[in-house]
């Protein structure tokens, strides 16, 4: 990885972190900011860093070049609007791997497309069944709520990223099959809007 790309990836997560933390809480007590950060940073980091380096691990598979690019004007907004909403707004576009590849069939751009949800799935699986599986009476509450933050704020980015809408990963996954679109979509859309 170059120096460049770990340095976007790193402002972008630290970003979306600050702003994740806003989110939903109350702006102005820094203590709870400084409360829900370290969870933020785990928790964007193991959501977003990992999708990313996921999409790049398997574009680089296929033979492509595939390095990260921030997007300031994105980055800004998630920075800005928790902010200046008193935190009721969050939008995150960070940024994404560009991927270079002159051959690239449907079937490869389906499978790249695919490894940041999946990779976001199976860590929310891992955090969900720690968050299960932990007694409360031995665990600190603050524990139990990272594990579970963890696993939401994956469940959530595998969700987003898998509407089928252009530029996101849905599209290119709906577009090669639906079927396993649908077998990953409908499940998370399920946790977060029925259950």
């Amino acid at each position: 990885m170059r120096s460049r790309e770990a340095k976007e990836l790193i402002i972008s997560w630290v970003t979306i972190s600050i702003a994740f933390s806003y989110f939903g809480s109350n702006f102005l007590n820094l203590g709870e900011f400084f409360r829900i950060f370290p969870i933020s940073l785990v928790a964007v980091g193991t959501g977003f860093i990992f999708h990313e380096l996921a999409h790049r691990a398997v574009a680089k598979h296929y033979g492509c070049l595939a390095e990260f690019r921030m997007w300031s004007t994105g980055l800004l907004l998630a920075f800005v609007l928790p902010i200046i909403s008193a935190g009721t707004l969050f939008f995150a576009a960070p940024g994404a791997v560009y991927i270079y590849g002159p051959h690239i069939t449907r079937k490869e751009n389906a499978m790249i497309s695919l490894a940041g949800p999946l990779t976001n799935i199976i860590v929310g699986i891992i955090f969900f069944v720690m968050y299960m599986m932990v007694p409360a009476t031995i665990v600190a509450p603050y524990i139990l709520n990272l594990l579970e933050r963890v696993a939401v704020l994956n469940f959530w980015f595998a969700f987003f990223n898998l509407v089928p809408i252009p530029p996101l990963d849905g599209s290119k996954v709906m577009l090669y099959s639906p079927t396993i679109w649908a077998l990953l979509f409908f499940p998370l859309f399920a946790l977060f809007f029925m259950l």
